[in-house]
């Protein structure tokens, strides 16, 4: 599982140093994509088919919403390795996307790890610390519904 947050610096050519917790979790066959709220994902390359039903769900129509989910994460996806120090390189359409500077967080977040462009991140977990007491409601009432369709 992959936990945590782990600061990092990003150097002038967009190589940074993966941290070694996650790196064992991950694997050298990552993958890197666009992520949601203006961050990236990493996740293993055998894991992305997972990630993405997720999203998508289990869904056998290719419907607009199921394409337009498929294009932003597949097209702006890549595969890359580790160098022996653990470093990777981000692509230059990944680092404009994020509005990486040089300082980023690396966030395990279960199955997959979000790179988040420090100034954003720090922002955003102040509006999830802030709403999280919401977030549990919201999600009860979410399963109570699943659990009276199921009936």
């Amino acid at each position: 599982m992959l936990l945590g947050t782990y600061p990092a610096k990003l150097a002038a050519n967009h190589r940074v140093a993966l941290p070694a917790q996650l790196r064992r979790e991950l694997g050298d066959n990552i993958i890197v994509a666009k992520w949601y709220e203006e961050c990236l994902v990493i996740v293993a390359k055998s894991a992305l088919n997972t990630l993405l039903t997720r999203v998508i769900g289990k869904s056998f129509l290719i419907t607009e919403p199921v394409r337009g989910s498929e294009h932003f994460i597949f097209s702006s996806a890549y595969e890359v390795l580790p160098d022996d120090q653990g470093r990777i390189v981000i692509p230059e359409s990944l680092v404009s996307y994020a509005k990486f500077t040089e300082d980023i967080y690396f966030l395990g977040v279960g199955d997959r790890v979000e790179v988040w462009e420090k100034s954003i991140w720090d922002e955003r977990e102040k509006v999830i610390i802030k709403e999280a007491p919401m977030y549990i409601e919201a999600l009860s009432k979410i399963e109570d519904l699943a659990k009276n369709e199921k009936r």
